[in-house]
Formats: C-alpha cells, structure tokens, sequence
C-alpha cells in the first residue's frame, strides 16, 4: 500500500529524485502544485526553519504529509554566506549568472576557498506533527574562479571537487545524485522512514 505524500516544491528533478527513492518506503510524491499549493515563506535564518515552514505549509493545505528541503551553499571565509540566501545571494530577480559573479567577487580577497552545499530534508506527518523527521547532508569543496562544465545548475560550475579534479558541472547525474548533499540527506530520511 502507498501513502500520497505532497513534496514542498514544484521542481520537476527533485520530484523525480525524490519520488524514485521514497516509493522504495512505500510514498507516492506529488508536487505541491498538483494542490494549488503557493509556495511558502521562507523567512528564517537557518535551513531547518525554512525547511520546516514548508512542510507545515503544504501539509496544512494539503491534509497530506510533506517533504520539503532547503539548501544552499555555504563558504567558510564568507562565515558561511551565501547559505540560505544562495538562490537570491545577489537580489531579486534570482539569477545563476549574478549570484556566482557576486560570489566571486566577495570571495577574491580571501585565500580560504573551502566550501560545502548543505541540505536538510524535512518530513512532516500532518501540519502540527510534534516530531518532524530531519535529515541532513554535506558536500565538501571549493570554489573556483573560472567555471568548469555544463551541467547542473546555480553554483555547480563554480564548486570544485578536490578529489574528483571535477566541478560538479562536470559530473554525470547519476554520480552527482550519489554523491550530493541532497543524495545524501534523502538516503538518511529513507533510512530513518524505514
């Protein structure tokens, strides 16, 4: 038996990555659009709380239980910035091109480069469900100066696996879903659903 379960998001990939995995724990995903769901607020400090409210939001709306996920980008010499403001680090409208120019630019004075994309991945019973699943991953790097690759999206060009001698706009899908922040904050939640 499969319960409906409502992601916090209209982004046609997360669905996809997120619906592929949770069906394994027995969840149908569904975009939030499919309800007529806005897209929440995200008003908070930390990705958790943005994370959270999204959740709650959609799951209200709903009367389903919810995944929603926050993630961003966050550099070390810049104390962790552009974090949960990585989509509009620049301004409104979001923009990928201004965003990894003004990163650049803040980062130029700084010899520290190190970087990580952070995910948190929030699952939701019902709305005011008091014990909310939280899973979270990590993804080390650095940035770079000239961007590298054509895949992905927002920073991917930009972020550097020392490891790998790879951007992650040079990595395959199949090998970035294994080895993302957001890989690996869906892998901890099924763990944790299971």
């Amino acid at each position: 038996m499969t319960t409906k379960l409502v992601l916090a998001s209209n982004n046609a990939g997360k669905l996809r990555e997120f619906g592929q995995l949770l069906a394994t724990v027995g969840f149908d995903v569904h975009a939030q659009r499919e309800f007529n769901v806005p897209e929440a607020e995200e008003p908070h400090p930390t990705f958790v709380e943005n994370a959270l409210a999204k959740a709650r939001h959609a799951s209200r709306l709903t009367g389903l239980p919810a995944l929603a996920d926050d993630s961003g980008v966050c550099v070390n010499a810049l104390g962790g910035a552009p974090g949960v403001h990585s989509a509009r680090y620049a301004g409104e409208p979001k923009s990928d091109e201004r965003n990894n120019r003004k990163l650049i630019e803040d980062l130029a004075a700084h010899a520290d480069k190190s970087a990580y994309y952070y995910c948190v991945l929030v699952f939701v019973r019902h709305a005011d469900d008091p014990q909310p699943l939280i899973a979270e991953g990590r993804w080390n790097g650095e940035i770079i100066a000239e961007p590298r690759g054509d895949g992905g999206f927002g920073y991917d060009p930009y972020f550097l696996l020392p490891a790998l001698d790879k951007t992650v706009a040079e990595l395959g899908a199949d090998e970035k879903n294994r080895l993302s922040h957001r890989g690996q904050a869906l892998r901890a939640l099924v763990e944790k659903l299971q």
